[in-house]
This record gives structure tokens, sequence and C-alpha cells, in this order.
């Protein structure tokens, strides 16, 4: 609906963005009148033109730049969903996309881990409307990664949305002056099904699970899909399950091994290749305010945190 009402805009103005091309094979034509400079592409002239072309164009201009939106839920703590959020965030980064990290979680432990600062404004000041979208944005160590932090005002807000009208769209409201500024915007919700992930999962383009190798994450698991299942069909249709990934893996138990069959086997083409191992080095690195491609990039760790990152790009 946004590129929608911005593109209807440029239209009533008389201008089309420089670079779209027209659906019909990139064809030199503005809907029937020709540029009269002779130039490849397409001008809308001084009459106004609401045909389809010119409206698809338009549209897909802005839908191609929008940036994707994947939200990090699982509502069992501790299963590396924070960290996995913050490593896979730099990869992409280091990748040469634009990544804007948020944190979602009152515990700010994203924000901590990532190295940016926790000073006002936060993604509290943003979902009240106290500040732009543009200053709440913090910069971090890594290139092409930013963040918007979060801190515990932020516990305050999951009780203040409860009687607010549409108050599982705040997120979504906040986030998309932010869309065309990124390639990509990962949210790290808290470990619960409350408000605040609901927000985040109506925001959301994807959603991607960290699963920890336990018997008891085969049962959590369960319970998030049907949340997302009820997401689907009453607050976000176009949400779909951008995949689920395995951390904390251990090949020498039996049990882990078990865990990832029996995922692999239900889910199929949702699970990632990629496992994350038990590693010292991802433990340590959120203590010294860095991802781990800065604190020990040759570690197992953050040669699998690479690999996964490129298979989120590549599934866009």
């Amino acid at each position: 609906m946004y590129f929608i009402q911005k593109a209807s805009a440029m239209i009533a103005a008389r201008s089309v963005p420089e670079g779209v091309a027209l659906r019909n094979g990139g064809e030199s034509r503005n809907c029937g009148r020709s540029d009269p400079q002779g130039g490849g592409r397409p001008k809308l002239r001084n009459k106004k033109c609401f045909s389809k072309d010119c409206i698809f164009n338009v549209v897909l201009r802005y839908s191609i730049y929008m940036g994707k939106i994947i939200v990090f839920v699982n509502q069992k703590g501790g299963v590396g969903k924070t960290t996995s959020a913050i490593n896979i965030g730099a990869y992409i980064a280091k990748a040469g996309k634009k990544v804007l990290l948020v944190d979602f979680d009152s515990q700010g432990n994203m924000s901590s881990g990532v190295g940016a600062k926790k000073d006002k404004p936060t993604i509290y000041e943003l979902l009240a409307g106290q500040c732009a979208c543009e200053q709440a944005v913090k910069n971090t160590p890594v290139e092409n990664l930013d963040a918007i932090t979060a801190d515990t005002d932020l516990s305050g807000a999951a009780i203040e949305l409860v009687d607010e009208e549409n108050r599982e769209f705040f997120l979504k409201k906040a986030l998309e002056p932010l869309r065309e500024k990124y390639d990509f915007i990962l949210i790290d919700c808290p470990p619960s099904l409350g408000i605040l992930t609901l927000n985040g999962l109506a925001a959301a383009d994807s959603v991607i699970v960290p699963m920890q190798c336990e018997y008891f994450a085969l049962e959590g698991i369960t319970l998030l899909l049907q949340t997302v299942k009820k997401v689907q069909k009453s607050i976000n249709p176009k949400l779909v399950i951008g995949g689920i990934f395995f951390t904390m893996y251990d090949s020498r138990t039996r049990l882990a091994q078990d865990v990832v069959r029996q995922v692999q086997a239900y889910f199929k083409d949702l699970v990632f290749n990629t496992i994350i191992p038990r590693n010292i080095r991802l433990s340590e690195a959120p203590s010294h305010g860095v991802p781990i491609c800065l604190y020990d990039p040759s570690c197992v760790g953050a040669k699998s945190y690479e690999k996964l990152a490129g298979e989120v790009i590549r599934r866009g």
C-alpha cells in the first residue's frame, strides 16, 4: 500500500523515477508517446497517464527497492536467537548489503552485542512517535550495519499497547519509511508470543526460527508455527516462513543428531543447510560488544554464520 500510494502521487505529478523500464520487454516508449530526445528511458509527457503500464512500472520501481524485513522468533529463551540475528546481520552487511538490526527485546542484548550506543532515542521512542526514524538509527562497528537499540522502557510498551487500536501494527508503521534505505531489516523479538512479538510478525515479510537441538524445542516450534498461521490469517497474510536453522549443535550427542534428522524429515526445504555448532567464541563475542566477524572471524562459529548468512541472502 505504501508504494501504491507513492506511485499514484508520482503519476499525478507527471513524473516517473529514472530507470523504470516498461513491462513490454523494455521497449523505448511511454504509453504510446516516444521520448522527444530519442533516449531509451521512458518519460511521462505533460498529460497525466493512468495506464496500467505506467502504474505497474512505478510500483515495480519502488517494490524493487523496498528492503526485506525478517523477524527472528522463538518463544523459548536461550536458543541463540539474538546471537544469530546479530551475526547473520553482520555477515549480510559484509557481503555488501545495507542492513538494519532492530532490537525489539527490552533486555537490550542485541544492542549490547552489536556495539551500538543504547542512549535515547530507542525503539520505544520511535513507537511512541517521539522521534523520527532516522534519529533512532545508530551506527555499529561493522560497515553497512546499523541498529535501532532497546532498553527497559520497551517493557512498558507491551502494557501500553494493549488498549491501543491497531496495536499489532505499531512497529510496521514505524519501520515503513526505512524500507527504502536498507536491503535487509532484521528484528530480534523477545522470547515470548506476546504483543511485541505479534508486532514483529505483523511488520515482517518472513520469519526465521532458530532452534536448539533438544526435544523440548520440538514442542516449542509446533506452538510457534501455530501462532504464525494465525497471524497469516488475521494480521499479515503475506508473512511466510523463511526457514528454520539449528543452533548449539553438538555432533557428539545422539540427541542432537536425532532432533536434526526429525526436523529435516518433517520440514524438508524449510530447514537451512547450515548448522551452527556449539562454540565458545560465539559466547564470548557479545561481552566484547562486537559480532563474531570482528571478534574471531576464523573460528568455526564465525564460518558457520557466514555460510548461513549466504543462504539467507539467496533465499531473499
